[in-house]
């Protein structure tokens, strides 16, 4: 008991009548309930009707509301310390934090401190000035910055093609490598694969990109399924992180991406990475997509023939330094993982 509310936990995605409930509770607060949520903690009043809810996607705590007649009774303070506790004892130490700009104040006497806002949302994380310490231990490069964010799920002849083609327009190309393990080959296999892919290029710098860059905490939905896209994605807030404290802290003046044909949302959020970041003084440029066999080179169309175990396929689509780690037996692993998921 929490004084008069009682408090129920959920360590698994609400489903059917609880899940509508809640949903409602948090349309009402002008929120919504994101399906990659791990943890839910729900405070009900002694009517048996939601006072105050939270939830937990990993390291993130987000959908946190309190119903306005409950105010100043101290649930969010609860809300937000079971969380915690959760993600702790999950091993999860460095915590993220959604919310509304008008409640920075608030969650701050939390030990939260603000990464970065748009017009309707605001990221905080639990270390002072971690995003700027993160940033800072990146190495730097010379003359005219550029950038490329990718996830490389694996490194194709197609993200070779990008990175070459970016490579050749700027004196230094920072490639941030995807942190998230949330992909069929783990981050830290993505991020070797890219080194070996590019180790010949002289002016390319590999960064991986923490929780800061298309992560559970900047971008949750960048990893769901098309017909899981929630309105807008979500990647305004990505575009803010990397607008606000990598471009300036690196120097850089241009992104470069890939025409995308076949992801939906990677479509929206390059659409709205050239609306938002010449905001903050950089150009994006869309480069095509190299072809092969008279198709656009994805790295989705590479795992779509690892599980049909059509490797002479994947031999054409891939770098010698992919094709290589496929051979072993941890890659032998990850492609039979490809043929089992749904």
């Amino acid at each position: 008991m929490q004084g008069d509310y009682l408090q129920q936990i959920e360590e698994r995605p609400l489903t059917g009548v609880g899940l509508r409930r809640l949903e409602a509770f948090l349309q009402r607060q002008g929120l919504r309930y994101d399906s990659g949520v791990e943890y839910t903690v729900l405070y009900y009043d002694s009517q048996g009707n939601i006072a105050a809810t939270g939830s937990l996607q990993k390291n993130v705590l987000k959908c946190i509301a309190v119903a306005e007649e409950c105010r100043g009774e101290g649930l969010t303070a609860s809300v937000v310390s079971t969380l915690r506790a959760a993600a702790f004892s999950r091993g999860q130490q460095h915590l993220f934090l959604f919310t509304k700009p008008q409640n920075q104040a608030m969650f701050q006497d939390f030990g939260f401190y603000p990464v970065s806002s748009t017009q309707d949302m605001l990221l905080m994380e639990n270390k002072k000035g971690g995003i700027d310490a993160f940033v800072a231990s990146l190495e730097k490069g010379r003359g005219e910055q550029a950038a490329i964010v990718a996830n490389c799920n694996p490194f194709t002849l197609g993200h070779r093609y990008l990175v070459e083609t970016a490579a050749a327009r700027c004196d230094t190309l920072h490639l941030f490598v995807l942190s998230e393990d949330a992909s069929l080959f783990p981050s830290r296999v993505r991020m070797e694969l890219v080194r070996r892919g590019v180790a010949d290029l002289a002016n390319v710098i590999v960064h991986p990109t923490s929780d800061y860059l298309i992560s559970a905490a900047t971008f949750p939905t960048y990893f769901l399924k098309s017909d899981q896209i929630e309105r807008g994605a979500g990647g305004a807030l990505d575009l803010a992180v990397f607008g606000q404290h990598f471009a300036p802290a690196l120097g850089i003046t241009r992104r470069f991406v890939g025409q995308e044909p076949f992801s939906p949302i990677t479509a929206l959020y390059n659409r709205q990475m050239q609306e938002i970041l010449p905001r903050y003084g950089v150009e994006v440029v869309e480069i095509p997509r190299r072809q092969i066999g008279g198709q656009a080179v994805s790295a989705s169309r590479v795992r779509a023939l690892l599980a049909q175990g059509q490797m002479e396929e994947v031999k054409a689509l891939v770098p010698p330094t992919t094709w290589d780690f496929l051979q072993t037996e941890e890659g032998q692993a990850i492609a039979r993982r490809a043929g089992e998921r749904p």
